[in-house]
């Protein structure tokens, strides 16, 4: 239970740094779509990611015409679901908006209830959380159909030049400019602040508090120091393959299973994405090895001492997180050979797509064999190589495929 008074303080404090916050680089969202609709607008992804920054966005457009609380501040920390009924009066004497806007609800046992009363008496709600394993198991239990949700990730590449305030031209300049972008952006990835400031640890910090705060803690994992070596192996081989069993015989973990909660912990904090091998059979996906990825560039670099040399890896990285933003589901296939991503939209496969830094004689066969063996196997006629090349077209006379060589600035952009 949490004093009144100090609660008043507290809500206070909170509109007034809100509001005195830059709105920042405008995301690329659709914000009609969500304002128009009577729906809960969930905005989710990992600390530091921009969720209140955009919560900031959809706040201007309101005309400031709403109430706001953040649930990640320790004067909060025994804020308890029966205090919502004080919040919610404390906050009509502020200005009585039917607008509601509340940062890192997860934090909050049960909150859910609260959110579905005031949905329920025709209040607008804007959430954001850093947790999709607490978030989705409450909407899908309290909330469902009462929704939308925006999964916020880091910059894109085209948000990272709006930051820099690059405009892309068909101009020599514009080109030079935009290449040397992508240069720093392909190491450096695009968390807001650190593209900002390009302090290394803000990183650092970022990293410690998603270990501690949401997982460590949260989880209240004993095996503390196995637990970490795990998270530095793992983000330090993005795009290699593993099972559960040799990662848990490396690193001495003491079962399998810990290994993969431990696993979906890290997913469940946005940190890492566990990807499957592709197969019809849900259980070969489930029991087959798996590929692990990162959600940031700049972040894997920090954590795994800067891998900058390893750039076609930083590529796959960067090409992985692109697919999810743009919402596919994502595999990887092999069987004689091996294909970098099998995509997904609605459980149907549109594309596969292979990813090298540059296309080379040495390398040229592996790369489109690898594609042609998985475009055979999901009956695709066109297939994708994304590369820092020239693009080109690659046909195979009598054979019914084509491969499509893309430059990876293009395609991102």
């Amino acid at each position: 239970m949490i004093n009144e008074y100090d609660l008043d303080f507290v809500v206070s404090d909170q509109r007034e740094v809100f509001l005195s916050r830059s709105p920042g680089i405008l995301r690329k969202i659709d914000f009609d779509l969500y304002l128009n609709s009577e729906q809960i607008v969930i905005v989710s992804g990992i600390r530091r990611c921009g969720k209140s920054t955009l919560l900031r966005q959809f706040a201007d457009r309101l005309g400031h015409d709403f109430v706001y609380i953040n649930f990640d501040d320790e004067r909060l920390l025994h804020f308890e679901v029966s205090d919502f009924s004080i919040l919610l009066t404390l906050w009509h004497k502020q200005n009585a908006s039917r607008n509601i806007i509340i940062d890192e609800i997860q934090n909050i046992p049960k909150w859910e209830r609260f959110v579905r009363r005031i949905h329920d008496e025709g209040y607008k709600v804007f959430l954001s959380g850093s947790n999709s394993k607490l978030l989705s198991g409450e909407l899908g239990t309290h909330l469902t159909g009462r929704y939308k949700e925006i999964g916020l990730y880091p910059f894109s590449f085209t948000e990272y030049l709006d930051f820099a305030g690059i405009a892309v031209k068909k101009t020599t300049a514009s080109r030079a400019a935009v290449s040397r972008a992508f240069d720093e952006y392909l190491l450096n990835g695009g968390f807001p602040l650190y593209c900002l400031t390009k302090d290394e640890e803000i990183l650092a910090t970022l990293y410690e508090n998603i270990l501690y705060k949401d997982i460590l803690f949260r989880y209240t994992i004993q095996e503390k120091k196995a637990f970490r070596e795990l998270a530095h192996y793992l983000i330090s081989n993005i795009g290699k393959e593993f099972s559960y069993r040799n990662i848990s015989r490396l690193l001495d973990i003491k079962s399998d299973t810990s290994t993969k909660n431990y696993i979906s912990y890290m997913e469940a904090s946005f940190l890492l994405f566990w990807v499957p091998k592709y197969d019809y059979s849900l259980k070969k996906q489930y029991v087959s090895n798996k590929k692990i990825y990162c959600i940031d560039n700049g972040l894997s670099s920090i954590v795994a001492f800067r891998f900058s040399q390893d750039s076609g890896r930083l590529l796959e990285n960067m090409v992985f997180i692109e697919l999810r933003r743009r919402g596919y589901q994502v595999y990887f296939h092999k069987k004689m050979k091996e294909c970098d991503f099998v995509c997904l939209l609605h459980n149907q496969i549109i594309s596969v797509i292979q990813v090298c830094e540059f296309l080379t004689p040495e390398n040229r066969s592996r790369e489109t064999e690898g594609l042609m063996e998985a475009m055979d196997t999901y009956r695709l006629s066109e297939g994708t190589i994304l590369t820092r090349g020239k693009p080109e077209i690659i046909p195979f006379p009598g054979q019914g495929y084509s491969i499509r060589v893309f430059n990876i600035i293009d395609w991102l952009l």
